[in-house]
């Protein structure tokens, strides 16, 4: 029973490592699509950041510089994105998909050439990365049964990071509904000409908007290169700016839905890391493969038709033209 209850505390941790990018990519696609902005980027944003937070902790010994350089970097690539979208009134997919190959490219190319390790960063220290935090009082409640072990492998444990996507839920969640520019964010989503004519500059808020999510993309990348993992490793994200996307929608473009359902998908990855190398009773030891490709199958799965209608913003996709 002892061990069954720790399998399931680190099942349950380890959930909401794996949830951790997600957060920030869903809240980034929140942010950008309810201004209006298909963000089909999420995932080469999150990419080039992971590469830029490896490359500079690797040369300068800082995670925090780290942190601010990917977050730069994703920023700079939502600002091309909102030129081919915002300025240049282009197709808002194109551009996003763009972005995605054009980063999938270049972080290998550039890795390879400045460090020849086939695309890869060199291994991180301790030092250069957010490690795990422990939190106070770890060992004065240990002795408490049930309580004692879900502080220690649940609560306690995580880094800054993770910490941090956890406040991001309910922080996007009040600037949305409670702040003034929350409204006019929703609104530019909605109905971009009645913004316009209340005097609000719809491109200033989708600009906004898009480099905000770039900054949450830029911290989703820097927790997969130095936190999560000790190094980039080509075409890292495996996915999950998608993932993101579909959690966003499996949230109907809410904060705390959305959260809800990168949890869901962290703990279908969670299992599946768990499930690796185990022999399951009558079938046998389950191909890693098929193991890997889990969530990416429950996402289908959950986008074909199990989340009910999902009303995207009327706007979505949209390029604004101001009418003279």
């Amino acid at each position: 029973m002892d061990d069954l209850f720790l399998i399931a505390l680190s099942t349950l941790a380890a959930t909401i490592r794996m949830a951790t990018p997600l957060i920030y990519c869903a809240m980034a696609g929140i942010f950008s699509e309810r201004s209006g902005i298909i963000d089909i980027g999420l995932e080469g944003k999150m990419l080039a950041a992971a590469f830029a937070a490896a490359v500079i902790a690797a040369e300068t010994g800082s995670p925090y510089l780290a942190l601010f350089s990917a977050i730069i970097v994703a920023v700079l690539l939502s600002l091309v994105h909102g030129y081919a979208c915002i300025t240049s009134r282009g197709d808002q997919v194109v551009s996003g998909v763009a972005i995605n190959i054009a980063a999938a490219g270049l972080t290998v190319v550039l890795g390879h050439a400045w460090f020849g390790r086939g695309g890869n960063t060199p291994d991180l220290a301790p030092d250069q990365r957010f490690m795990p935090i422990i939190l106070p009082g770890v060992d004065t409640v240990d002795s408490l049964p049930i309580l004692g072990s879900i502080y220690r492998h649940i609560v306690s444990g995580h880094s800054l990071l993770t910490y941090l996507s956890l406040v991001l839920v309910p922080v996007a969640w009040f600037v949305l509904y409670r702040t003034r520019f929350g409204l006019r964010l929703r609104a530019t989503g909605e109905a971009p000409a009645v913004v316009d004519t209340a005097g609000i500059p719809v491109m200033r808020m989708r600009y906004a908007a898009v480099m905000i999510a770039g900054a949450l993309c830029g911290v989703a990348g820097a927790f997969l290169s130095i936190s999560q993992n000790a190094t980039f490793q080509k075409e890292m994200t495996a996915g999950r700016g998608f993932i993101a996307l579909a959690a966003m929608i499996f949230g109907k473009w809410r904060p705390f839905p959305a959260f809800f359902a990168c949890l869901l998908f962290g703990f279908l990855d969670a299992i599946a890391i768990r499930l690796q190398g185990v022999a399951l009773p009558g079938i046998g030891q389950v191909p890693v493969p098929l193991i890997q490709a889990l969530p990416y199958m429950f996402t289908v799965i959950l986008l074909a038709g199990f989340i009910g209608r999902a009303v995207a913003p009327k706007a979505l996709g949209t390029a604004y033209i101001k009418e003279r």
